[in-house]
């Protein structure tokens, strides 16, 4: 495999203009196509429009116009999420070609590489799993592509290069985003999702979150390392993203609140990850002195449909928030529990419960036995009994079915005549009666923990 970093431009305070990431990123690709030596298809697997602040879109439509003619498919890396609308289709990646996007279905399309051995999970993981674990992708990434169907060509596979692009940020299930999960998870099966992600829950969330190297991430980087010849090159592009200060912001003639890239990451390998890893650390965990009573999060209705997403208001908080107090979730944009109505019926079926209960409930029921992804997240969507979760919804959801699965419910139109997302900024305000909260604005950009909780370890 080649080993090789085109581009690590980063810092805590740059931000990066896209003239700059466009000539980094379209420089770095000509290299990378130079060095494999090879003029056969390209496919790239960019996040889906959940990770639509990564620039993930804006490298998707640059790497289509260098590409050209060699562009054979765009596959999201949706892993369990609803496929892309045309809307989201176009609003993330504009222009590129949406005839060649192809829709990931992780109980359909995957084949496996390989399988770590029990013994191996359960070192890995300190005895908090002990399953075999199935190395799986999407059919099409495999050398040589998809056998049989009626497609031809570049669209079943045989691509020289997967450009594989998307953004680190701190994760409740690997401890950093991106890199071999964005192959693994994001193109991946039912059973590895499912074996991952109760892994990462039963291993422990906050030992985790924020962390580079964490049991679930050693589990991919072995799965990669022993099984991903079998795959073609794949050159990662990586971004950080922050949000910049109000004084940024006039500077760079961008509205209050708006995101900067504040690092680019481009190779072969996995020494642009842990750069990039290290730049999000700095940028996007927030270690606080002191506990928050009340958190205000704001989730984005174009982004946050479900509570599958919407919970990253609770992963991405649960650390800084002290014991007794509040978390209010405003989601106007909220449907439904589940991306996947199979796991929708199974959190409407078991709720938001404490870790211990929930692994009980796997342990004695076949069907949430069965999806343990599902009971990894009914997990991470749980304050484990320590403070309020109080869900405002739109008129998708109901009071009944908010507290039918465990959360508070609140009415969204008070809240938000109380606390005004327009006006609040990012951490610590205080009202004009004296109540002081914490707010988030995008609960997917970070990590908020109180410092004894998170520790070093």
């Amino acid at each position: 495999m080649i080993e090789k970093t085109y581009v690590a431009r980063g810092g805590a305070d740059l931000d990066l203009s896209d003239k700059e990431l466009d000539e980094l990123f379209s420089g770095a690709l000509s290299k990378a196509l130079a060095d494999i030596n090879d003029a056969g298809p390209v496919v790239i697997v960019p996040p889906d429009i959940t990770r639509f602040h990564s620039r993930a879109g804006f490298f998707t439509d640059i790497a289509a116009r260098e590409l050209s003619g060699r562009l054979g498919a765009v596959l999201p890396a949706l892993g369990t999420h609803m496929a892309m609308t045309a809307a989201e289709l176009e609003r993330m990646f504009p222009a590129t070609p949406k005839n060649i996007f192809r829709a990931h279905d992780w109980r359909n399309d995957v084949i496996e590489l390989g399988r770590l051995e029990a013994d191996w999970v359960e070192q890995i993981t300190n005895g908090a799993a002990r399953y075999d674990w199935p190395v799986q992708v999407n059919k099409l990434l495999r050398k040589g592509g998809a056998s049989g169907g009626p497609e031809s060509g570049a669209s079943r596979g045989g691509f020289s290069l997967i450009l594989s692009i998307g953004q680190v940020v701190p994760h409740e299930v690997i401890g950093m985003a991106n890199h071999v999960k964005n192959i693994f998870v994001g193109t991946g099966g039912k059973e590895a999702i499912d074996k991952s992600h109760f892994a990462g829950a039963a291993y422990g969330m906050e030992r985790m979150m924020g962390r580079t190297d964490t049991p679930v991430r050693a589990l991919f980087d072995e799965g990669f390392r022993r099984f991903g010849g079998a795959l073609p090159p794949i050159l990662w592009a990586l971004t950080v993203v922050g949000a910049r200060t109000d004084t940024e912001a006039a500077t760079a003639g961008k509205g209050r609140g708006s995101l900067a890239v504040r690092g680019l990451y481009i190779g072969f390998g996995r020494e642009c990850f842990e750069k990039a890893a290290a730049l999000a650390r700095e940028v996007n965990v927030d270690i606080m002195d002191e506990p928050v009573h009340k958190a205000v999060v704001w989730l984005e209705p174009e982004e946050f449909r479900t509570t599958w997403l919407g919970n990253k208001a609770i992963y991405r908080t649960r650390m800084a928030i002290a014991d007794g107090g509040e978390l209010l979730i405003l989601a106007p944009g909220l449907e439904r529990f589940g991306e996947d109505l199979g796991v929708d019926a199974l959190i409407r079926k078991h709720g938001y419960r404490p870790g211990a209960e929930i692994i009980a409930k796997a342990a004695a029921d076949a069907e949430l036995g069965g999806n343990l992804s599902a009971a990894a997240h009914l997990i991470h969507g749980s304050s484990e009994g320590r403070f309020t979760v109080r869900y405002c919804p739109g008129t998708g959801v109901s009071q009944k079915e908010i507290e039918s699965v465990g959360f508070e419910w609140g009415d969204l139109s008070a809240a938000q005549a109380r606390y005004d997302t327009n006006k609040l900024n990012l951490g610590w305000n205080t009202l004009a009666d004296g109540e002081r909260i914490f707010f988030v604005p995008n609960p997917a950009l970070g990590l908020w923990a109180e410092k004894r909780r998170f520790g070093d370890t």
